[in-house]
């Protein structure tokens, strides 16, 4: 019998960062992933590392990862391609402007100071090559994005070099109670620990459901295209009120583009497919925004399945009906820039059963009973 502190099941960003934090604060860790580091949603979305337009309870989380971000080559020995090149988000029309009108009243309200008004002249500096029919922007000039695989795989080379261990490819099956703490079964055999951590991703549902509270989770496969290196034309990562579209340009000089565009999950055959169709259209979107792109050519496109919670924000705390269980998935095709502060609110509950930042609104209790099928 196998025997740690802590058992992460899955190992995504928020898996790594978990088990990184764990280590750090002396806690043995093991990690079952069932088939490699960053293999779905955390290898494959488009790396952006942003406060901007983030769900009013994940604003104070974004801030906290925001600090660590600042500091990540101190935390895993890795720059992971951050850059902080500012984000925008435009205005195409009426609606866009009343979205931004909108959006300044509940952050302003809020406290908060970090989403900046751009009208039109100050956003064609910024990014000269957009087109000219956009009316204005919200701007983050200290947000930005890193290399999505590059980071995850930072974090579980820095977890493993202080000692926690990773297991690749391994499925692990569901956990279950034995004497005052928890056994994971997996195909490595069965590992015993005092708390289990569902970092399952999509697959984090199943995990809930089988501790008795399941959740209305979604698998979905957001999808992204990048283009063969381009002269540099633009710095910040640039998205729409109006549209669906997330636009930046690496440092090689490659366009990687998405936006929430969604091809077909198949979680059970653990694969997911590209829809070409409704990438004609996100090119479509592109060309209307960038026409410099209308000379690029795409070299690939991809796909990677995760999860999406109907409230579009994740799970994160402790389960409701198995004690030393925790939970944090459902992260909704954003939860990338929360990465490094996931990991140290569950390394705090593991450690404490308590955080400092508010997790409330991300509690599973959220969807239990009659109250949330109805709401829904």
């Amino acid at each position: 019998m196998n025997t740690a502190d802590v058992i992460v099941i899955g190992g995504g960003i928020h898996g790594c960062s978990t088990a990184l934090h764990c280590r750090l604060r002396g806690l043995s860790v093991v990690v079952v992933e069932k088939d490699h580091v960053a293999r779905h949603a955390s290898g494959v979305n488009a790396g952006g590392v942003r406060r901007l337009n983030r769900h009013p309870a994940e604003i104070p989380l974004a801030m906290a990862s925001a600090a660590l971000w600042q500091r990540i080559e101190d935390l895993v020995h890795d720059d992971c391609g951050y850059r902080q090149t500012g984000q925008i988000r435009v205005a195409e029309g009426e609606p866009g402007l009343a979205a931004i009108a909108a959006r300044r009243r509940l952050v302003e309200g809020l406290g908060y100071s970090h989403e900046q008004w751009i009208g039109p002249e100050e956003l064609f500096e910024l990014v000269p090559a957009i087109s000219r029919h956009c009316l204005g922007a919200l701007w983050t000039a200290d947000d930005g994005h890193a290399d999505p695989t590059r980071t995850t795989r930072a974090f579980a080379r820095q977890a493993a070099a202080l000692g926690a261990e990773f297991l690749t490819p391994c499925r692990a099956g569901m956990p279950r109670r034995a004497g005052g703490g928890w056994q994971v079964p997996t195909d490595r055999g069965t590992f015993s620990g005092a708390q289990v951590v569902n970092c399952a991703g999509a697959w984090g549902g199943a995990v809930a459901a089988a501790l008795g509270e399941p959740v209305p989770i979604e698998p979905i496969a957001p999808m992204m295209l990048v283009t063969a290196r381009m002269a540099p034309f633009v710095d910040p990562v640039v998205a729409s009120f109006d549209r669906m579209i997330s636009f930046k340009q690496s440092p090689n000089g490659s366009v990687v583009i998405g936006g929430g565009w969604r091809s077909r999950a198949e979680p059970d055959a653990n694969r997911a497919h590209v829809e070409f169709g409704e990438l004609h259209r996100l090119i479509g979107t592109t060309l209307d925004l960038f026409p410099v792109m209308r000379g690029a050519r795409i070299v690939r496109s991809w796909a990677g399945i995760e999860g999406a919670m109907p409230d579009a924000i994740p799970v994160i705390g402790p389960s409701m009906t198995a004690p030393g269980v925790i939970h944090a998935f459902g992260f909704s095709a954003h939860g990338f820039q929360l990465g490094p502060i996931g990991g140290a609110i569950v390394a705090d509950l593991v450690e404490s059963g308590a955080t400092s930042l508010p997790i409330e609104p991300f509690s599973i209790a959220r969807f239990a009973g009659q109250a949330w099928r109805e709401a829904s």
